[in-house]
Formats: C-alpha cells, structure tokens, sequence
C-alpha cells in the first residue's frame, strides 16, 4: 500500500474528467485506511468512491483516497425483513443486483443509480418513488480528525431530499465505512405510480410485477433516456428538482399553463428541473465538446475532451437562466471539486 503520485483521475470519475491528484492511494479494508488517515494527520485530503458525483475543475493538489473496500453481509434475519451491511465500495448497482437475487426487496425502484454504496446516504440518493432513507437502519464512519469510527442511526442523520447530515453539517469530516439496509424478504411494498413504471410494465403485459419486474422497468426506462457514463461522461442528474410552495406554483402556471409538478405536502410542490431546462432552450445544446444530453435535460454531458470549468460554467449559465425566467433557484446536485 504505497502513495502514489501524479496519478490521472480520469478513471475514477464517470465524468471522465482529466485532471492530476498529486498524491493518491486506494484502500480496500477499514484497516488500510486508518493506517493512511494516521499517517497523513492534518493534511488535506479529498475522499472519492465511484465518482458519480464530483466535477473536477482542476489538478488536486492534496492527497486523493480512493475507497474500495468491498463485502455484503447478512446482519440478522426478521420475520419480514433482513438488516444486510454493504462496503462503501460496493458499486450501488451491483448491490441492488445481488438484493434481487437473493429476493430482498427494497431497492429495486433504485435501480442503475451510479456510484457506489459509500456516498448513498450523503446523498440520499432517490428515483422513481423511493430514497435511500426508505431502507436505511444506520451507517459506520470514521471520523477524519480522531480516526474512531461512530455509528450513525437513521435518526440521526437529517436526510431530506438529497440532502443529509453528511452532506451538511458534517460534510468532509467523516468517512462512511459501511451502510446497513433493512430490506423486505415478502410481502415487498411494490411501488410502480411513479413516472413511466406502470406504462412500461403494462407494455411487456405484467399486471402483477415482482420487484426483479419492476428493476428491469426502471432499466429500461433509464437506459432509453440517460447516456451510459462509459460512453458518454456525465455525472446524471447535476441539478435537483425544485420544491416550491403551492402559491408559487399557481403563479408560475399563469404563464406557464403546461408546467408539471408532484405533490410534496399539502404545502409544497416538486417541479421537474428537466422541464425548466427544457422549456429555457437548453435540452440538446452542444458547445463543442460539452453540453446538455439531447434526451433529459437534466444531465450534463462530456462528449469527450471537455473541461471541468466548461460544465461548471454550463451549469451556473443555466441556474441564472432558469432564476431569470421562471424565478426559481436551481441546487446543483453534482460536489463541484475547485480547491484541495
């Protein structure tokens, strides 16, 4: 296990933005990591897992660690459930994979989501009706500055939408280790009002699906209208879709008749980022080597060559745009990476 330097990022982003860490290692046990964390104390340093979710916009100066610690274990067996712990290296697909293998229910509406387990919970990660807090018992981190690692409960990490503690007030200060899911073993709490499940399903003539039926869905439906990050970077969904309040809303569909939303609360609203960005002329855009996916206006896209300020810039055109039209602030979704 050996610090390497001048290490090319570009395999460790589905971005696929090139750009140098200085200084990089990969650990792939709790132990090995500890050991890096002890011998580089107060330096600076940037944790990466899968790199679905980062924007690099230039070389790292500081240390670059990689986590890729593997292993599904079976907690504890209920009546209806089981408490499965998942590595924060495990690929999230791979995993929702095994679940449905192994016909545990729970994860299938949050099929082909990239990234790896680890960064789930800091993101509470969310498709097609279902979040991660849905499913979540509690994770294990480490703690940057002390090394001790803390258990965390679901009660204690504020997840809302795409949003956690980790996120948030604890953001770069702990490493998640492990995530501990309570999964169903029967009577699966099958969700398909979302979207186009329904349509897709009806489609293929399943009027009872299973949740291995609903995964394979939601396959389809991804793959048909997001580009595969191995053949076209991206980082999926860089912006969140706006909560508004009702008020809002019906001010917004006096100009706006054809505007969609989903009820949040009897308060609030959800309108589709892709749909604003849609609607200011940006779905399909091209500028050059970067631009706006041709088919969901919600992803930014790489096509080869681009830099990471070139998307950055992209995004932030597109928030003033959407803040001038429609009055609404755009949340990136995506970390941008500026400086360690």
């Amino acid at each position: 296990m050996i610090i390497q330097e001048n290490i090319s990022l570009k395999p460790y982003n589905t971005f696929g933005i090139d750009v140098n860490a200085k200084y990089f290692i990969s650990v792939s046990s709790i132990s090995e990591l500890q050991h890096v964390l002890g011998n580089n104390k107060g330096q600076k340093k940037l944790i990466i897992g899968g790199g679905s979710n980062i924007l690099f916009t230039q070389n790292i100066k500081n240390l670059v660690i990689h986590v890729n610690t593997k292993g599904i274990k079976l907690k504890s067996t209920g009546k209806n459930s089981v408490l499965v712990s998942v590595a924060a290296g495990e690929n999230w697909h791979d995993f929702v994979l095994w679940s449905l293998k192994n016909d545990f229910g729970g994860v299938e509406n949050l099929s082909l989501i990239p990234g790896n387990v680890g960064t789930a919970p800091i993101q509470n990660i969310g498709a097609y009706g279902v979040e991660l807090k849905d499913i979540f018992d509690s994770c294990e981190a480490i703690d940057l500055a002390t090394g001790n690692i803390k258990t965390f409960l679901k009660s204690e990490c504020d997840f809302g939408y795409r949003e956690s503690i980790f996120k948030n007030k604890l953001k770069n200060k702990y490493i998640i280790l492990n995530v501990n899911l309570r999964l169903s073993i029967d009577n699966h709490g099958i969700k398909t009002n979302y979207g186009t499940i329904s349509n897709e399903l009806q489609k293929n003539n399943i009027t009872n699906p299973t949740i291995q039926d609903v995964s394979e869905a939601i396959i389809n439906i991804r793959t048909s209208k997001l580009p595969d990050p191995k053949l076209i970077g991206n980082s999926g969904s860089f912006f969140k879709n706006p909560v508004v309040s009702k008020e809002t809303f019906k001010l917004l569909k006096l100009n706006f008749s054809d505007i969609p939303s989903y009820e949040v609360s009897n308060k609030l609203v959800k309108i589709p980022a892709g749909w604003l960005i849609e609607k200011a002329g940006f779905k399909g855009k091209r500028f050059g080597s970067y631009g706006v996916h041709r088919k969901q206006a919600l992803v930014l896209v790489n096509y080869g060559g681009a830099k990471g300020n070139d998307i950055k810039n992209l995004a932030y055109l597109i928030q003033d745009t959407i803040l001038k039209i429609f009055r609404i602030s755009l949340e990136l979704e995506v970390n941008i990476i500026e400086t360690i």
